[in-house]
């Protein structure tokens, strides 16, 4: 069952130099449960697309249903976990976890339970009283992933959400990543400049070109799951990326 169908999708902003068509008739279908990246250059329209699906940016021309509805701006149906740190300061890492709860007025028992699972799930049980600002990049990540799941979005948009951490931190938080999305399946739309990124999480890769934005290529993954660090290394997964590095980088 498609959660998400895209139509002809054309993006086209209007500036003092004139028009700029940032996507030029996507087509993209999405499953229940799938984890799918968005992969291109810089300025292919990634972050637009994925910014379009969240439903804070206009398209211009084609369509996109969400469960079969038309999307008609942001909606409790999608939750958005960005590059940048989304934690609030102020409140410790439980408060952050139950705020979008609390702003839809969920049961207070209700909040309790959800906060609690999802402490246990992203390893912050002993941390549910500390404040960001005493936590690491990639706990602070975990927090911003943790309230995005508490939501129960249909579809979970990550616009290159661990752009910002070190290498290590990085692999790590891809490797939670999985846990977490193994443990409470939900549909991922994933966007990443990181080819072996895409690679390590992804169920599909989705190749655009450079602008205007173009869909170029569909690329179904064949590693198994579950992902161990060891597929990093192999043979298979060299060869795969530097077949997609050579079609991002103008191939055929």
């Amino acid at each position: 069952m498609n959660v998400l169908e895209i139509k002809q999708l054309s993006k086209v902003f209007q500036g003092n130099a004139g028009e700029v068509t940032a996507l030029d008739r996507i087509d993209l279908d999405v499953k229940a449960g799938e984890f799918v990246s968005i992969v291109g250059t810089s300025g292919c329209g990634k972050s637009t697309l994925l910014s379009i699906i969240a439903g804070l940016t206009d398209y211009t021309a084609g369509s996109m249903l969400l469960n079969g509805r038309p999307v008609e701006g942001p909606g409790s149906d999608r939750a958005v976990v960005f590059q940048s740190d989304a934690t609030f300061p102020w409140l410790s890492v439980e408060k952050n976890i139950k705020y979008g709860m609390k702003v839809k007025k969920v049961p207070r028992a209700e909040q309790e339970k959800k906060a609690g699972e999802l402490l246990k799930l992203l390893g912050l049980e002993n941390f549910r009283n500390s404040y960001p600002r005493e936590l690491s990049g990639g706990m602070r990540k975990r927090i911003d992933i943790g309230r995005a799941y508490a939501a129960e979005p249909d579809i979970l948009l990550m616009d290159e959400p661990f752009g910002a951490l070190d290498v290590v931190t990085r692999e790590t938080m891809q490797d939670e990543l999985l846990r977490i999305w193994s443990e409470r399946k939900r549909t991922v739309i994933f966007v990443t400049h990181d080819l072996e990124e895409a690679m390590y999480l992804s169920d599909r890769i989705i190749l655009l070109s450079p602008r205007p934005g173009r869909l170029k290529k569909v690329i179904e993954l064949p590693f198994a799951r579950p992902r161990t660090p060891a597929l990093r290394e192999s043979r298979e997964f060299y060869e795969l990326r530097n077949e997609l590095r050579k079609l991002m980088n103008g191939g055929e």
